[in-house]
């Protein structure tokens, strides 16, 4: 059994929030462990509307307050910190729990979260504040090759993405001894690490990197560091690693040619979207605004902005935005949220009324918001608060056929439902 870290949200996030402005559920212990692993069913957090009406297709237009009824229902509880959910694309249905001390854990799909871990890394990881396993991803062809990948905060505070296999992908596990790094990065402080990692849908390895935290706010936008940036690499063409040849700064002399996309601060959660390719994340702002931010599918060198640009928000005399920064896609300010924490276009078969919208959230106070993903795409993203959760709102994961599902810090995990407003 492992003792409970009782870390404060903040502390995991520490990106300098203002805590007057952020609405902090009281904490509730949910077990070690120890304790039994299955979730007992309880009563859903209550939707901003009651669900009404049946479902129906994809709607179309900008979305309106009070058009979707969203609620969270409970499906797993005794997870220790939880910040991430996947799936290993291998038709079991399982879903695969990262637990921030270095666990990842199994969820059935009958709902049974497994005491035995998937894989263990707790013997190298430095946990606490924003440090710890912070991502996990499996290759595309995981029924064939058994290979996952993680990232994580090594006991030197560096970031490590590392690989690991498995003999028998439908019924193994990792064998934690098999590590084989790919990528390490030097940290100049303990926060903004970024942490997310998953495959394009061309089959590359993308990593997601802060700015190093402390006051390297300016690594954002240098190109000679690895530092706030969408990391793209071959995983297959090479070891450790190839370098996709049209990555935008290959062959530019004291460029890293890892660069995908460059000027982010402490990006917090990215998805791509299952439907079009296109790469959404959440980027967690520093005094004045949250920001989520666009890739489209195919573009490269991108470049966000930061620390020139915050949200809307111009951080030097002169013209601004400067030339070639991108924009985000909507930005909001320190009375609504501090913690950005980006989540999925929703393609689930279950809720046809969330089709095509854009899930989002905000870990400091457990607001969950949406927006067409299309509106998103042609610059008229609206968002609209969907739900007061009241939970420590760290993550979204999406399982195997495309559902969505929020972790509590506090230790359960949350399926989304949507259904036509009344």
């Amino acid at each position: 059994m492992r003792r409970w870290r009782s870390a404060g949200l903040r502390a995991l996030l520490a990106a300098a929030i203002v805590a007057a402005c952020a609405v902090t559920p009281s904490p509730t212990p949910l077990g070690t462990h120890g304790a039994s692993a299955t979730a007992t069913p309880t009563s859903p957090t209550t939707p901003t509307a009651s669900p009404a009406g049946s479902p129906s297709a994809t709607a179309a237009g900008p979305l309106r307050p009070g058009e979707i009824a969203v609620r969270l229902v409970r499906i797993a509880v005794g997870v220790q910190e939880p910040l991430f959910l996947t799936h290993a694309g291998d038709g079991s249905g399982r879903r695969l729990v990262v637990e921030r001390d270095g666990w990842v854990r199994t969820l059935l799909l009958e709902g049974d979260l497994l005491d035995e871990p998937y894989l263990d890394i707790s013997d190298r990881i430095s946990s606490g504040g924003e440090r710890g396993l912070l991502g996990l991803a499996f290759h595309p062809r995981f029924s064939e090759n058994g290979r996952l990948f993680v990232d994580y905060a090594d006991a030197q505070g560096d970031t490590v993405v590392s690989e690991f296999t498995v003999a028998e992908p439908a019924s193994g596990r990792p064998d934690p001894g098999g590590e084989r790094i790919i990528l390490r990065i030097p940290q100049p402080a303990a926060n903004h690490n970024g942490g997310w990692i998953g495959f394009g849908p061309e089959g590359m390895l993308h990593v997601a990197t802060g700015d190093g935290g402390g006051g390297n706010s300016r690594n954002g936008r240098r190109l000679d560091t690895l530092l706030g940036k969408v990391l793209r690499i071959d995983v297959d063409g090479a070891r450790p690693y190839a370098m996709p040849p049209d990555n935008p700064f290959i062959g530019r002399q004291g460029v890293r040619p890892e660069i995908l996309h460059a000027g982010l601060r402490n990006p917090w959660r990215m998805s791509f979207d299952r439907q079009t390719g296109d790469l959404w994340m959440g980027d967690v702002g520093a005094t004045t605004f949250e920001e989520i931010d666009l890739a489209p599918a195919g573009s490269r060198g991108l470049d966000f902005g930061w620390d020139i640009m915050e949200g809307d928000d111009c951080r030097q005399a002169g013209p601004c935005p400067p030339e070639g920064v991108t924009g985000p896609v909507l930005a909001y300010g320190r009375s609504e949220g501090s913690i950005v924490t980006g989540g999925y276009v929703y393609h689930g078969p279950e809720w046809p009324a969330l089709r095509g919208v854009y899930l989002f959230g905000d870990a400091a106070n457990g607001r969950i918001w949406g927006f067409r993903a299309a509106d998103g795409r042609d610059g008229s993203a609206e968002k609209v608060l969907l739900l007061e959760s009241g939970r420590y709102l760290v993550s979204f994961g999406e399982d195997e056929v495309g559902e969505v599902y929020v972790m509590d810090f506090e230790g359960a995990v949350y399926r989304v439902e949507g259904r036509p407003g009344g």
